[in-house]
């Protein structure tokens, strides 16, 4: 069990930066604890649950909030967490609904269901966790099985930093997709975190 007990966030990896930004913006970077668990379980969805169910039992007399949305869990994610009754977890079932906001992502989704998705973080990192994660490095002919009902790539990005832009369009290409930029911003995110984890502004 740990002896900290400041509240715990327990966090996808490839939320660090924006985690980060949020708590440095309030002043409570110091009094928050995160646990990060790997980013490539993006591609091990079923790895998450047991995971975050190991931290939730360690921590489990602390303030605690998962900085995850379900994550193609299958709702696993929330029957552990009905186990505590005082833990909350990101709202919507993926990074790119709680980023954009259920009603943009859904928008989006409506007007092409056929769309594979970035954030500033798959952005940056699609050649480890798509590219290689998928094994089209060494099966460049899977390309097809993954991506063959796609017809676009959407970044949802978090910042305005044009290398994102650039590594999200160097992916469409590289899938042969079309490309698409919104700028979403941290707004949806910053609201998805409970006020006793960050401060109510933006």
């Amino acid at each position: 069990m740990s002896s900290d007990t400041r509240p715990l966030i327990i966090a996808c990896g490839a939320l660090a930066t924006e985690l980060r930004s949020v708590l440095r913006a309030s002043g409570m970077e110091e009094s928050i604890e995160i646990k990060y668990l790997p980013a490539n379980l993006h591609n091990r969805p079923e790895n998450i649950t047991p995971q975050v169910a190991q931290l939730l039992e360690a921590n489990h007399s602390r303030p605690t909030f998962v900085a995850y949305a379900d994550c193609g869990t299958g709702g696993h994610l929330d029957l552990l967490l009905a186990k505590y009754p005082t833990v909350k977890r990101l709202p919507g079932a993926h990074c790119y609904e709680f980023f954009a906001g259920t009603t943009d992502f859904m928008a989006a989704h409506d007007e092409e269901p056929g769309t594979f998705y970035l954030t500033d973080f798959l952005a940056k990192h699609f050649d480890a966790l798509v590219w290689q994660g998928l094994g089209l490095e060494d099966h460049p002919e899977l390309l097809n099985t993954y991506f063959g009902n796609y017809r676009r790539v959407v970044l949802f990005s978090q910042t305005t930093d044009q290398d994102i832009v650039r590594a999200g369009q160097d992916a469409a290409q590289r899938l042969g997709l079309a490309f698409e930029h919104r700028h979403v911003g941290l707004g949806h995110f910053v609201d998805a975190i409970p006020v006793s984890f960050k401060s109510s502004s933006k």
